[in-house]
């Protein structure tokens, strides 16, 4: 059966997967319909301001104080939720990684980040990769959202919520506390990227002077509909709780959730239907044209993280440098590959699967190759096709894991392709 998503960002949504299993009249009656429990899920304080309140109601089977006590998976934790704890000022790239046989919390690795969930602030930046389903383990994650951004292989998100199909090209957002399980949806390897928001809740830029129209539009963005697991055995949850994973024992599936109602919603989205916005004067505008979805911190304009992505457009500016700048940030900048090529990277070594990392004031820009082919090119109206990256930016500086700098996954040449710039002043 194909899978069925409302449409939306940020609305109130309803759904039932049996006729007549969401109350109409008050969100938690003395007796639920069918014999369902009723269940509060927040993803904000209670008296959070109402534009700002996140929440959804569940009516599910059983409820979810429904499993044994939460036992420390330590040889789990080490070997996938490693610790960012090395500041590096260098730029830094990474190759793709090598396939991992697993499942998908077994196929997680961290690469850099900055703050935690103590802090409430800051993003981890994990890859994974799996070709196994998860069986009878589902995943809760109590320090932050987790933003997937596939990058080959199609993969099975199930939510308590409902299921949610993506493809690469195609990014998927499970909401911190959510229960939820990932498998490969084909079979074969499945390679992603995933960022860790342990901040405010990702939310649509402000659109300023563009309008009503540009960049993600709202109506893009697709939350499943009820769908629910009525199983009963031995099942485990991982929950993660400060980036340590514990698990306990349930004798039912967590996915039991027969209808909801609000807010608090995982949802995804295609990246192909981004409204690109860009100049047809002169000038290179900022990047943060380019974003989809952001964090953000208490200083207003200063993102705690921003997600922005660098897709097929048109180029017409003249008179102009038309591929990104020569550039030293007060942000941090991830980025990554979903596939293609970087219009500022044509030399090779940024690979799909492959990420790039420069810190706060770490100066980078396009290599020599891009360099020279750029200040030469005929200023005619040129589109970019077949590609698509992204990065997340923060205005707090990454800091790596021991996994980042290990030999042959770390690009020791990176510098490499700056070096030769010729001195053309006279």
């Amino acid at each position: 059966m194909e899978t069925q998503y409302l449409s939306g960002f940020g609305n109130h949504f309803s759904s039932e997967a049996r006729s007549g299993a969401l109350p109409l009249e008050q969100n938690s009656p003395q007796v639920a319909p069918l014999g369902l429990y009723p269940e509060q899920l927040s993803g904000s304080a209670f008296t959070a301001p109402r534009h700002h309140n996140m929440y959804t109601w569940l009516y599910r089977i059983r409820p979810s104080v429904m499993h044994k006590a939460f036992k420390p998976l330590k040889e789990l934790t080490q070997k996938t939720f490693f610790k960012p704890q090395h500041i590096n000022p260098n730029q830094m790239r990474w190759n793709a990684t090598s396939d991992t046989a697993g499942n998908f919390v077994e196929g997680i690795r961290t690469v850099c980040g900055n703050g935690s969930a103590y802090e409430q602030r800051g993003l981890h930046v994990h890859l994974y990769s799996f070709n196994q389903d998860m069986g009878n383990k589902y995943f809760m994650n109590a320090d932050g959202d987790f933003l997937f951004v596939p990058q080959a292989g199609s993969v099975q998100i199930k939510t308590e919520l409902g299921i949610i199909e993506a493809e690469p090209g195609e990014i998927v957002l499970v909401p911190r506390g959510m229960k939820f399980q990932v498998n490969p949806l084909k079979g074969g390897n499945c390679k992603g990227y995933i960022g860790e928001n342990f901040g405010a809740p990702f939310r649509l830029p402000e659109l300023g002077p563009i309008g009503a129209n540009g960049l993600a539009h709202r109506r893009h963005f697709l939350t499943p509909v009820a769908a629910f697991e009525d199983k009963e055995g031995s099942f485990e949850l991982i929950g993660k709780f400060n980036n340590d994973l514990w698990v306990a024992e349930m004798g039912h599936s967590p996915l039991d959730v027969v209808a909801w109602h609000g807010n608090y919603v995982p949802f995804k989205y295609d990246l192909r239907k981004f409204n690109t916005v860009n100049t047809v004067s002169y000038d290179h505008p900022d990047p943060s044209i380019f974003t989809v979805l952001t964090s953000t911190s208490d200083t207003p304009g200063t993102a705690n993280v921003d997600f922005a992505i660098f897709p097929p457009r048109w180029m017409v500016a003249e008179h102009t440098f038309r591929p990104p700048y020569f550039h030293r940030n007060c942000m941090s900048e991830y980025m990554g590959l979903i596939y293609g090529e970087y219009d500022a990277k044509t030399a090779g070594g940024f690979v799909p699967g492959g990420g790039s990392l420069h810190n706060f004031y770490s100066a980078h820009g396009p290599d020599v190759d891009a360099f020279e082919k750029a200040s030469k090119a005929d200023l005619k109206p040129h589109k970019i096709v077949d590609t698509m990256a992204f990065m997340f930016e923060s205005r707090v500086p990454y800091m790596v894991t021991d996994f980042a700098m290990g030999k042959g996954f770390i690009q020791e040449d990176y510098q490499d392709c700056w070096q030769s710039f010729k001195k053309n002043f006279k």
